[in-house]
Order: C-alpha cells, then structure tokens, then sequence
C-alpha cells in the first residue's frame, strides 16, 4: 500500500499568496483586488511587487465582485481576495448578475472556509459555500488540499477562461502533495489503490482520508483514495472506475453534507452507477466557536469518523 507522510505543515492561505506572487511576475493581466483583509489573504508579496496592479476596496465585497467584472472587460483577470463567508453568501446576488451570468474571468479566490476557521464562530464559518457557487452556471468550483496544491490551482485557474472559484483554509495542515505538481482542473488525482471501499475527499479532508486508509488496512480493509480538487467540473471518470471495482464508496469533506461534494457523486452514481454512499460532513448545521481540532472532532469530520463510515458503507454492500 502506497504511504503518505509529511515534514512540514502550512496553511493553504499561503499557497494561494505565493501563487498569486508569481502569477504577478509571469502573467502581466493579472489584478489584485482585496475587502480589508490583505494579511489574511497573504497578497503582501504580490502588492509589494505589483503596487499598481492591486486595488484595496475596503469592507464592501459587493461593490469589489462589480468592480472585478469590469475590469475583466479590459482584458485584465482579476482576483478577489476576502473571507469565503464574504466570498460567497454576502455578495451571491453580485456574482449571480454580473459574473456568472454574462461569463466575467474573475477568480474568486476565498479563505478562511469551513469550520476550521475556528474561534471565529458560525457567522464566518461558512458551510454552504460550495453549494452556492456549484450551482452557478459556468462556474468552476476548485478546492484544493494542501499548500503546494493550492499554489498549483491559483496558478492553473489564471490560464482558465471563465468565472472560477477558490475555496482554500486558515489552519495549517499536511504539506503532501509534489511540489512541481501539474494542477489539471476536473481531473481527480488517485493517491491509493484499494479494492474493498473507494474514499472521494476534498480539501482538509484529503489527508483524513489518507489516515483512515493507513488505519484500515491494518485491519485488513483497503481502500482507494481520491483527491477530489474540483468539484465542478466533476470527474465522474474516475468516480465510476474506482466504485466499479470497490462497490461502494465514502465522500468526505468540510462542508454541509446538502449541496457539497457528496451531493454531486450521489447524482453521478444515481444516474449511472447506483452504489452505497455514506457521506463525511456537516449535517445541516451551523458552526461554533473552537479550536479547528475541537471542531472537527465533534462535527466527526476526521479520519476516526471516515473508518467508521467506510465499516458501515462496506456493510451495506
């Protein structure tokens, strides 16, 4: 069995501010634009070497999405930066109307999602983030699981054209994936080969996932591992092949279970594979305020959680 380990951990919110950097050095289109949260969103470098090229709007995330859609017709791509709460569900109507509809090339890059935010509580705590954007027409919804995946995606997404959006984190997790890794948007990346279950993860989940699979073949279950980066489009390719050797499949991810990740394989199975599914996620809830660990512990949203979903999915088979 195929084995992950890591030497460092770091925050995908820094993956997404160095490649932003060097996006700023290679790619002349590309425009920054920020809702009071520069630090947060780790732009510095990019503003430090791009002065001009970056816009400080303030605390008015509306008025930035309105402002990145027009600057999109000068043939700039921009990239906002804010909270993904702010991202998202404070500003849906603007995104709706003036992105997605007409096709705008703004990268909407968002941090701070789900519940490892933390402290902050369940007002910035955002679990129906994804959702939202999946259900945009035209909308690329990526969500990446480590630093160095992050920085491959900001950078892949410039080169994409059409409306995008970034969902990546705060707490510092598992550095694990190569650090030349080519970013290929809808193209799920297999990490373990097992014939017993198949386990569909995204973003912090990925490395939860991979425990589990450690854990579980040390009681003689294997189990197949898929990083699933981007949600939209899906790559059902890879769904349908590895449930047709496994019989069943657990999906995981930081997220409402309604509108997620889960939601999109269970349409894909239900057309054209039915299969048993359990699913890792939040159930129809809001957040608190805690530490990420504290979080993800009660909302059973780690590897000790997906080992039990995967003894009670292979029962069902």
């Amino acid at each position: 069995m195929k084995t992950y380990t890591y030497t460092e951990k770091k925050d995908t919110r820094s993956g997404f501010g160095a490649g932003l950097a060097e996006l700023g050095r290679t790619n002349p289109n590309v425009v920054a634009l920020c809702a009071d949260l520069i630090g947060s969103l780790k732009m510095n470098e990019f503003i430090k070497e791009n002065p001009e090229r970056f816009f400080q709007i303030g605390i008015a995330e509306a008025n930035m999405m309105g402002i990145a859609a027009g600057l999109t017709i000068g043939g700039k791509i921009p990239f906002t930066g804010t909270f993904a709460n702010f991202s998202t569900g404070r500003v849906y109507d603007q995104i709706r109307q003036s992105i997605a509809y007409s096709g705008k090339n703004v990268k909407i890059c968002a941090s701070h999602a789900g519940l490892t935010l933390g402290e902050d509580g369940a007002t910035h705590q955002i679990l129906e983030d994804i959702g939202l954007m999946k259900m945009l027409p035209g909308m690329t919804v990526i969500n990446p699981c480590d630093y160095n995946q992050t920085k491959a995606a900001t950078i892949a997404i410039a080169e994409h054209n059409g409306p995008v959006y970034l969902r990546f984190g705060r707490p510092s997790v598992p550095i694990f994936t190569p650090e030349d890794q080519k970013f290929e948007i809808g193209k799920a990346i297999q990490l373990t080969e097992g014939t017993d279950v198949t386990i569909v993860a995204t973003g912090h989940l990925v490395w939860e996932a991979l425990e589990a699979s450690k854990a579980l073949h040390e009681e003689g279950i294997s189990a197949e591992v898929i990083n699933i980066h981007t949600i939209k489009p899906l790559d059902e390719e890879a769904i349908l092949n590895s449930v047709s050797k496994t019989g069943c499949i657990v999906t995981a991810e930081e997220h409402n279970y309604l509108g997620g990740l889960g939601e999109s394989v269970a349409r894909v199975l239900a057309l054209k594979q039915p299969t048993p599914q359990e699913f890792i996620a939040t159930n129809d809830t809001f957040g608190e305020s805690g530490t990420p660990a504290q979080l993800m512990d009660k909302y059973g949203l780690n590897s000790d959680a997906i080992q039990k979903a995967v003894k009670k999915v292979i029962k069902r088979k």
